[in-house]
């Protein structure tokens, strides 16, 4: 499905972006790999890993989804575009909100906009647990960049383009993550973890699996999904005696907009949510969407779920249990 097409990915600098650009590079055949961000080191450093001469079909593009005229350029003859960009840092976040809102909003738009100006077939957006009901300004820019790339299908008109959006859980392993950061602590002979809370949980998922899930959504999408993976839960507390052996923790308090639990999918958007058997999808609620083909895809491969359920990280059922935590922490590396 990506063989032969011309592909871009936004924040392509980031940890998903690089574990992406090798995953496409390995297991596909792409005309065009264009990394599209925003950081001329970080550029410069990927392309050590990945150079040009070695790889002719990838372009590094320096350019700031804030800019619709460099984003408009960059989309030009493409076929696939993954956004990935986005400013993530709760704490960031809150204290700089009009910066939040210009790259995960604004720039949203941007994306949309030079989609559909250079006639993009598909472009799917990586949204987060922290867009369902959320709390944060992170989390509420997020939840209007999903609605804007849902939307988005409606004002593609006679154009081809198509828009959907991936949303999971915390990616194991990656910047600001907090297995890297506990086990840094450890390194630096830190006994006592800090905690924000003892009851905390989170769902997980590691980086190759998140691109394995948007590679699928990709090619699964008919525009304006949101597809929700089936993801483990862990409580936060239960990393801290694998990590350090016989140490302790101290409770430092939940950070402004942080949550105790994750939600993914809201009881409220239960009434459009099918059970594809390892995924969720959530149907868009506008009349464009295209049922027929949906529901045939359901017949075949999904269910309805019930208009009660809530898809929450402390009520979820499937929870790493000790052996497996302690492989998750072993495959991660320190920062």
């Amino acid at each position: 499905m990506l063989g032969k097409k011309s592909i871009l990915i936004t924040g392509g600098t980031g940890s998903f972006g690089q574990c992406f650009v090798e995953h496409v590079l390995k297991n596909h055949n792409p005309k065009r790999l264009v990394i599209f961000s925003r950081d001329e080191l970080k550029q410069f450093e990927m392309s050590q890993r990945f150079p040009e001469s070695k790889y002719p079909c990838i372009r590094y593009f320096i350019g700031d989804v804030r800019d619709r005229n460099r984003v408009e350029r960059a989309l030009a003859d493409v076929d696939i575009v993954v956004h990935a960009a986005a400013m993530k840092h709760i704490t960031a976040a809150e204290y700089n909100p009009t910066e939040c809102i210009a790259t995960n909003i604004a720039g949203a738009e941007n994306v949309i906009h030079a989609a559909i100006a250079n006639n993009v077939a598909k472009v799917i957006a990586l949204s987060t647990d922290k867009a369902a009901n959320p709390i944060n300004l992170y989390g509420a820019t997020k939840l209007c960049s999903d609605k804007l790339f849902v939307s988005a299908n409606n004002l593609s008109g006679r154009h081809r383009t198509r828009f959907a959006v991936v949303r999971y859980g915390n990616v194991v392993g990656s910047r600001g993550s907090v297995i890297p950061f506990f086990k840094k602590l450890a390194q630096e002979g830190q006994s006592v973890l800090p905690l924000t809370h003892p009851e905390m949980t989170r769902f997980v998922i590691e980086l190759q699996q998140g691109v394995n899930f948007v590679v699928q959504a990709l090619g699964e999408m008919l525009g304006g999904e949101v597809f929700v993976p089936k993801l483990p839960s862990i409580k936060v507390a239960d990393l801290v005696p694998i990590i350090v052996p016989g140490g302790d923790h101290e409770i430092v308090g939940i950070r402004p907009g942080e949550k105790l639990h994750e939600v993914m999918i809201p009881r409220e958007e239960a009434r459009n949510c099918v059970d594809m058997g390892d995924y969720y999808v959530i149907q868009p609620a506008h009349h464009w969407w295209n049922v027929s083909a949906f529901l045939e895809r359901v017949r075949e491969h999904g269910k309805k779920i019930d208009e009660s359920f809530e898809y929450a990280s402390d009520t979820n059922d499937r929870w790493l249990d000790e052996k497996e935590l302690r492989a998750l922490v072993d495959s991660v590396p320190a920062v």
